[in-house]
């Protein structure tokens, strides 16, 4: 399973990508880009699971979460098993991860990178 390309300084991707497996923090993150005026339009997914899972349940519970149809969904990113891992995210209740990238997003990015520096800078301000 490979993650989206991470943004660095000397490699600016300033892509907003939110990876989950907990359907709350996806819930809550469509209502904050919601909140942004982030048209939904420009939201795409991918589901990102290990291949010895329910693959096409996984895809259905994660668009059926963000109500998003098949042509907003990228193709499923699949893991190889790996016998000698004994799993814990077994099961029914396994939908793997959810990728919500946003098109066209770098001012969106840059806005929650400043948001970021903001809240660590008052965070190191506290500590003093």
């Amino acid at each position: 399973m490979t993650a989206p390309p991470k943004d660095k300084p000397y490699d600016r991707r300033e892509r907003a990508t939110f990876v989950n497996s907990d359907p709350s923090m996806i819930v809550m993150y469509s209502a904050w880009l919601d909140l942004l005026d982030v048209d939904s339009e420009r939201r795409r997914f991918s589901v990102m699971i290990h291949e010895s899972a329910d693959v096409p349940k996984a895809e259905r519970f994660w668009a059926d979460l963000v109500g998003a149809g098949p042509a907003s969904f990228s193709k499923t990113v699949l893991k190889k098993h790996n016998p000698k891992t004994v799993r814990k995210n077994v099961g029914d209740a396994y939908h793997g991860c959810l990728v919500i990238n946003v098109q066209g997003s770098a001012d969106l990015y840059r806005r929650i990178e400043g948001w970021w520096r903001g809240l660590v800078v008052e965070a190191e301000r506290r500590k003093a």
